[in-house]
Protein backbone atom coordinates (compact mmCIF):
# COMPACT_ATOMS: atom_id res chain seq x y z
CA UNK A 1 0.00 0.00 0.00
CA UNK A 2 1.24 3.48 -0.87
CA UNK A 3 2.25 5.15 2.38
CA UNK A 4 1.71 8.68 1.04
CA UNK A 5 -1.10 10.99 2.07
CA UNK A 6 -4.31 10.67 0.10
CA UNK A 7 -5.80 13.81 -1.42
CA UNK A 8 -9.17 12.58 -2.71
CA UNK A 9 -12.33 14.23 -1.41
CA UNK A 10 -15.14 12.12 0.02
CA UNK A 11 -18.54 11.55 -1.52
CA UNK A 12 -21.25 13.04 0.70
CA UNK A 13 -24.62 11.30 0.95
CA UNK A 14 -27.44 10.42 3.33
CA UNK A 15 -27.89 7.05 4.97
CA UNK A 16 -30.76 5.84 7.17
CA UNK A 17 -30.29 5.46 10.89
CA UNK A 18 -32.88 4.21 13.34
CA UNK A 19 -35.73 6.57 12.50
CA UNK A 20 -33.38 9.41 11.49
CA UNK A 21 -31.23 10.28 8.48
CA UNK A 22 -27.49 10.50 8.95
CA UNK A 23 -24.96 12.44 6.91
CA UNK A 24 -22.26 10.12 5.60
CA UNK A 25 -18.96 10.51 3.77
CA UNK A 26 -17.17 7.88 1.74
CA UNK A 27 -13.61 7.76 0.42
CA UNK A 28 -13.23 5.21 -2.39
CA UNK A 29 -10.78 2.36 -1.99
CA UNK A 30 -10.25 -1.34 -1.48
CA UNK A 31 -12.04 -3.69 0.87
CA UNK A 32 -12.26 -4.37 3.71
CA UNK A 33 -13.93 -1.06 4.40
CA UNK A 34 -13.25 0.97 7.53
CA UNK A 35 -16.26 2.52 9.27
CA UNK A 36 -15.51 5.49 11.58
CA UNK A 37 -17.73 6.71 14.44
CA UNK A 38 -16.94 9.95 16.26
CA UNK A 39 -17.21 11.19 19.85
CA UNK A 40 -19.86 13.35 21.52
CA UNK A 41 -19.78 16.95 20.28
CA UNK A 42 -17.64 16.09 17.24
CA UNK A 43 -18.46 15.09 13.66
CA UNK A 44 -17.46 12.73 10.87
CA UNK A 45 -14.84 15.02 9.36
CA UNK A 46 -12.76 14.91 12.55
CA UNK A 47 -11.50 11.64 11.04
CA UNK A 48 -10.12 13.33 7.89
CA UNK A 49 -6.50 13.39 9.06
CA UNK A 50 -6.59 9.70 10.02
CA UNK A 51 -8.17 8.80 6.67
CA UNK A 52 -5.62 10.91 4.76
CA UNK A 53 -3.00 8.52 6.13
CA UNK A 54 -4.86 5.48 4.77
CA UNK A 55 -4.39 5.71 0.99
CA UNK A 56 -6.24 3.12 -1.03
CA UNK A 57 -8.59 2.16 1.80
CA UNK A 58 -12.36 2.43 1.47
CA UNK A 59 -13.37 4.64 4.40
CA UNK A 60 -16.83 5.67 5.60
CA UNK A 61 -17.58 8.17 8.36
CA UNK A 62 -20.97 9.36 9.60
CA UNK A 63 -22.27 12.29 11.58
CA UNK A 64 -24.12 10.83 14.56
CA UNK A 65 -27.69 11.94 15.24
CA UNK A 66 -27.69 15.46 16.69
CA UNK A 67 -24.25 16.15 15.21
CA UNK A 68 -22.88 17.63 12.01
CA UNK A 69 -25.40 17.60 9.19
CA UNK A 70 -27.43 14.66 10.48
CA UNK A 71 -30.99 14.91 11.77
CA UNK A 72 -31.35 16.52 15.19
CA UNK A 73 -34.39 15.14 16.98
CA UNK A 74 -35.43 16.56 20.32
CA UNK A 75 -33.89 14.96 23.43
CA UNK A 76 -33.55 12.53 25.09
CA UNK A 77 -30.42 11.11 23.47
CA UNK A 78 -30.08 7.58 24.86
CA UNK A 79 -26.83 5.87 23.98
CA UNK A 80 -28.66 2.79 22.76
CA UNK A 81 -30.00 5.09 20.01
CA UNK A 82 -26.49 5.61 18.63
CA UNK A 83 -25.84 1.87 18.50
CA UNK A 84 -29.09 1.28 16.64
CA UNK A 85 -28.25 4.12 14.25
CA UNK A 86 -24.88 2.58 13.39
CA UNK A 87 -26.49 -0.85 12.97
CA UNK A 88 -29.08 0.60 10.58
CA UNK A 89 -26.43 2.51 8.63
CA UNK A 90 -24.10 -0.46 8.12
CA UNK A 91 -27.08 -2.59 7.15
CA UNK A 92 -28.10 -0.03 4.52
CA UNK A 93 -24.50 0.20 3.29
CA UNK A 94 -24.29 -3.57 2.99
CA UNK A 95 -21.04 -3.76 4.97
CA UNK A 96 -19.62 -7.22 5.64
CA UNK A 97 -16.40 -7.93 7.47
CA UNK A 98 -15.53 -4.23 7.79
CA UNK A 99 -13.28 -2.74 10.45
CA UNK A 100 -15.18 -0.49 12.86
CA UNK A 101 -13.23 2.35 14.46
CA UNK A 102 -15.03 4.20 17.24
CA UNK A 103 -13.72 6.99 19.46
CA UNK A 104 -15.34 7.67 22.84
CA UNK A 105 -19.14 7.49 22.37
CA UNK A 106 -18.42 6.22 18.86
CA UNK A 107 -16.69 3.20 20.41
CA UNK A 108 -19.74 2.55 22.55
CA UNK A 109 -21.95 2.82 19.45
CA UNK A 110 -19.99 0.45 17.20
CA UNK A 111 -19.84 -2.10 20.03
CA UNK A 112 -23.62 -2.13 20.29
CA UNK A 113 -23.91 -2.23 16.49
CA UNK A 114 -21.54 -5.20 16.25
CA UNK A 115 -23.87 -7.14 18.54
CA UNK A 116 -26.97 -6.06 16.60
CA UNK A 117 -25.52 -6.76 13.13
CA UNK A 118 -23.25 -9.84 13.36
CA UNK A 119 -21.10 -10.13 10.26
CA UNK A 120 -21.07 -6.42 9.43
CA UNK A 121 -17.76 -5.96 11.25
CA UNK A 122 -14.80 -8.30 11.16
CA UNK A 123 -12.96 -6.45 13.93
CA UNK A 124 -13.33 -3.44 16.23
CA UNK A 125 -10.78 -0.76 17.11
CA UNK A 126 -12.16 1.03 20.16
CA UNK A 127 -10.31 4.27 20.79
CA UNK A 128 -10.83 5.02 24.48
CA UNK A 129 -14.51 4.09 24.31
CA UNK A 130 -16.90 5.41 26.91
CA UNK A 131 -17.67 2.02 28.43
CA UNK A 132 -17.13 2.30 32.15
CA UNK A 133 -17.21 -0.39 34.83
CA UNK A 134 -20.21 -2.69 34.65
CA UNK A 135 -23.16 -1.41 36.60
CA UNK A 136 -21.93 2.19 36.79
CA UNK A 137 -24.76 4.71 36.71
CA UNK A 138 -24.75 8.47 37.04
CA UNK A 139 -27.90 10.53 36.89
CA UNK A 140 -27.46 13.90 35.20
CA UNK A 141 -29.98 16.46 34.00
CA UNK A 142 -29.74 17.69 30.43
CA UNK A 143 -28.76 21.18 31.61
CA UNK A 144 -26.20 20.08 34.22
CA UNK A 145 -23.22 19.28 31.98
CA UNK A 146 -20.86 22.16 31.16
CA UNK A 147 -21.50 21.50 27.45
CA UNK A 148 -24.90 23.17 27.88
CA UNK A 149 -23.05 26.44 28.43
CA UNK A 150 -20.66 26.07 25.52
CA UNK A 151 -20.29 29.11 23.26
CA UNK A 152 -22.57 28.52 20.27
CA UNK A 153 -22.16 31.51 17.91
CA UNK A 154 -19.01 32.27 15.89
CA UNK A 155 -18.24 34.70 13.13
CA UNK A 156 -16.33 32.07 11.16
CA UNK A 157 -14.41 28.78 11.44
CA UNK A 158 -11.21 30.82 11.44
CA UNK A 159 -12.28 32.74 14.54
CA UNK A 160 -13.04 29.45 16.29
CA UNK A 161 -9.67 28.00 15.27
CA UNK A 162 -7.73 31.03 16.50
CA UNK A 163 -9.67 31.05 19.76
CA UNK A 164 -9.04 27.37 20.48
CA UNK A 165 -5.55 26.63 19.24
CA UNK A 166 -3.79 28.08 22.30
CA UNK A 167 -6.18 26.57 24.87
CA UNK A 168 -6.32 23.15 26.52
CA UNK A 169 -7.09 20.55 25.35
CA UNK A 170 -6.97 21.91 21.79
CA UNK A 171 -3.40 23.14 22.09
CA UNK A 172 -2.28 19.49 22.17
CA UNK A 173 -4.21 18.58 19.03
CA UNK A 174 -2.72 18.21 15.58
CA UNK A 175 -3.43 21.66 14.03
CA UNK A 176 -5.02 20.15 10.93
CA UNK A 177 -7.45 18.12 13.04
CA UNK A 178 -8.39 21.27 14.92
CA UNK A 179 -8.92 23.06 11.63
CA UNK A 180 -11.21 20.26 10.40
CA UNK A 181 -13.08 20.33 13.71
CA UNK A 182 -13.77 24.04 13.25
CA UNK A 183 -14.39 24.02 9.49
CA UNK A 184 -16.95 21.23 9.50
CA UNK A 185 -18.26 21.76 13.02
CA UNK A 186 -20.08 24.99 12.21
CA UNK A 187 -23.16 25.66 10.09
CA UNK A 188 -24.67 28.98 8.92
CA UNK A 189 -26.60 30.75 11.65
CA UNK A 190 -30.31 30.38 10.71
CA UNK A 191 -31.16 33.48 12.72
CA UNK A 192 -28.59 35.91 11.38
CA UNK A 193 -24.96 36.41 10.48
CA UNK A 194 -22.05 34.10 11.20
CA UNK A 195 -22.17 30.47 12.25
CA UNK A 196 -23.38 28.24 15.05
CA UNK A 197 -22.20 24.85 16.26
CA UNK A 198 -23.40 21.94 14.15
CA UNK A 199 -23.96 20.06 17.41
CA UNK A 200 -25.98 22.57 19.46
CA UNK A 201 -24.87 22.87 23.10
CA UNK A 202 -28.22 21.68 24.45
CA UNK A 203 -27.98 18.52 22.34
CA UNK A 204 -24.38 17.84 23.34
CA UNK A 205 -25.39 18.18 26.99
CA UNK A 206 -28.35 15.86 26.40
CA UNK A 207 -26.01 13.24 24.92
CA UNK A 208 -23.83 13.35 28.03
CA UNK A 209 -26.95 13.12 30.20
CA UNK A 210 -28.01 9.98 28.33
CA UNK A 211 -24.64 8.24 28.73
CA UNK A 212 -25.33 6.11 31.79
CA UNK A 213 -29.08 6.28 32.19
CA UNK A 214 -30.87 4.39 29.43
CA UNK A 215 -34.17 2.81 30.45
CA UNK A 216 -34.90 1.97 26.80
CA UNK A 217 -31.73 -0.04 26.20
CA UNK A 218 -30.01 -3.08 27.63
CA UNK A 219 -26.71 -2.94 29.51
CA UNK A 220 -23.88 -2.39 27.02
CA UNK A 221 -22.07 -5.30 28.70
CA UNK A 222 -24.79 -7.59 27.34
CA UNK A 223 -23.71 -6.42 23.89
CA UNK A 224 -20.03 -7.06 24.70
CA UNK A 225 -20.83 -10.68 25.42
CA UNK A 226 -22.27 -11.09 21.91
CA UNK A 227 -19.25 -9.64 20.08
CA UNK A 228 -17.06 -12.52 18.88
CA UNK A 229 -14.71 -10.71 16.48
CA UNK A 230 -11.24 -9.42 17.48
CA UNK A 231 -11.43 -6.21 19.52
CA UNK A 232 -8.54 -3.87 20.35
CA UNK A 233 -9.16 -1.38 23.15
CA UNK A 234 -6.88 1.67 23.27
CA UNK A 235 -6.94 3.25 26.74
CA UNK A 236 -5.60 6.75 27.39
CA UNK A 237 -4.19 7.96 30.69
CA UNK A 238 -6.50 7.32 33.61
CA UNK A 239 -8.93 9.93 34.88
CA UNK A 240 -8.21 11.12 38.41
CA UNK A 241 -10.60 9.61 40.95
CA UNK A 242 -11.39 13.04 42.39
CA UNK A 243 -12.06 14.59 38.96
CA UNK A 244 -15.04 12.75 37.40
CA UNK A 245 -15.61 15.58 34.90
CA UNK A 246 -12.02 15.55 33.63
CA UNK A 247 -12.77 15.15 29.93
CA UNK A 248 -9.11 14.52 29.06
CA UNK A 249 -8.80 11.40 31.23
CA UNK A 250 -9.90 7.94 30.14
CA UNK A 251 -13.51 6.94 30.90
CA UNK A 252 -12.80 3.35 29.85
CA UNK A 253 -13.00 0.49 32.35
CA UNK A 254 -9.43 -0.84 32.84
CA UNK A 255 -10.68 -4.42 32.48
CA UNK A 256 -12.93 -3.76 29.48
CA UNK A 257 -10.96 -5.91 26.99
CA UNK A 258 -11.39 -9.08 29.04
CA UNK A 259 -15.18 -8.85 28.69
CA UNK A 260 -14.86 -9.51 24.95
CA UNK A 261 -14.36 -13.04 23.68
CA UNK A 262 -11.27 -11.87 21.75
CA UNK A 263 -10.33 -8.61 23.43
CA UNK A 264 -6.89 -6.98 23.55
CA UNK A 265 -6.04 -4.18 25.99
CA UNK A 266 -3.54 -1.56 24.75
CA UNK A 267 -2.79 1.18 27.33
CA UNK A 268 -1.47 4.39 25.75
CA UNK A 269 -0.91 6.69 28.77
CA UNK A 270 1.13 9.11 26.66
CA UNK A 271 -2.19 10.35 25.24
CA UNK A 272 -5.26 12.00 26.72
CA UNK A 273 -8.77 10.87 25.83
CA UNK A 274 -8.45 12.82 22.57
CA UNK A 275 -6.16 10.27 20.94
CA UNK A 276 -7.25 10.75 17.28
CA UNK A 277 -6.99 14.53 17.64
CA UNK A 278 -3.53 14.46 19.21
CA UNK A 279 -1.94 11.88 16.92
CA UNK A 280 -3.88 10.87 13.81
CA UNK A 281 -0.78 9.09 12.52
CA UNK A 282 -0.77 6.76 15.52
CA UNK A 283 -4.45 5.91 15.01
CA UNK A 284 -3.90 5.35 11.29
CA UNK A 285 -1.12 2.91 12.20
CA UNK A 286 -3.49 1.05 14.50
CA UNK A 287 -6.03 0.88 11.67
CA UNK A 288 -3.43 -0.58 9.33
CA UNK A 289 -2.51 -3.23 11.90
CA UNK A 290 -6.15 -4.22 12.32
CA UNK A 291 -6.68 -4.32 8.55
CA UNK A 292 -3.66 -6.60 8.23
CA UNK A 293 -5.25 -8.85 10.85
CA UNK A 294 -8.49 -8.93 8.85
CA UNK A 295 -6.90 -9.57 5.47
CA UNK A 296 -4.59 -12.19 6.94
CA UNK A 297 -7.51 -14.02 8.50
CA UNK A 298 -9.31 -13.99 5.14
CA UNK A 299 -6.47 -15.80 3.35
Amino acid sequence: MNEGMRTDAPRAFRVPGDGVELQAYEWAGEEPAVFFAHATGFHARCWDQVIRRLPGVRAIAVDMRGHGLSDKPEPPYRWSHFGRDVAAAVRALGLRGALAVGHSKGGHAVTRAAALEPGAFGALLLVDPVIGPRGFRREMGEDEHFAARRRNAWSSPEEMFERFRGREPFSRWDPEVLRDYCTYGLVPNPEGEGCVLACPPRIEAAVYAGAYSDPEGDDVYDALARVTVPVRVLRARQRAADAPMDMSGSPTAPDLARHFARGEDVPVPQYSHFIPMEDPGFVAGQVREMLALLTGAAK
